[in-house]
């Protein structure tokens, strides 16, 4: 789960970025970016926020998909985001795309929008490996 500081929570404040953010359109994700810093609202502190509408599919797999969204977002926090909001609309294919693919796009849209640096797209798609975690958590006893 995202901290409390790095989520968008407020309708209003998802209605400016949406309207005023900078958009980066991908195959199964939109992405709104917009910088904190032109308003003087900078606290340092990264914002994401997720859409995806019943258009995706059924609640399980909209949670799915919000999970991955969450997954990458923490990724762009330790890749160095601050200062801006993004939200990320998933579109109705995004039920379909692997998390590879996921990754991929939302990483290249913060890439583009210079909201992170050094982290590879498809690094892991690459590689094959995925290091989304699993749902299912086996502990040793």
């Amino acid at each position: 789960m995202l901290a409390k500081a790095n989520r968008i929570t407020s309708a209003d404040d998802y209605r400016v970025v949406v309207r005023r953010g900078a958009k980066v359109a991908t195959p199964h994700t939109v992405s709104y970016v917009r910088s904190r810093h032109s308003v003087g609202d900078a606290d340092g502190e990264a914002r994401f926020g997720f859409i995806v509408s019943k258009k995706v599919g059924s609640a399980v797999r909209r949670n799915r998909i919000r999970r991955r969204l969450k997954a990458v977002s923490r990724e762009a926090l330790l890749a160095g985001a601050c200062d801006v909001d993004v939200v990320v609309r998933a579109l109705p294919g995004a039920a379909d795309a692997s998390w590879p693919e996921l990754r991929s796009e939302v990483i290249q849209a913060l890439v583009r929008r210079n909201v992170i640096t050094g982290l590879e797209p498809d690094a892991q798609s690459a590689s094959g490996s995925s290091s989304m975690p699993s749902s299912k958590t086996v502990h040793d006893a």
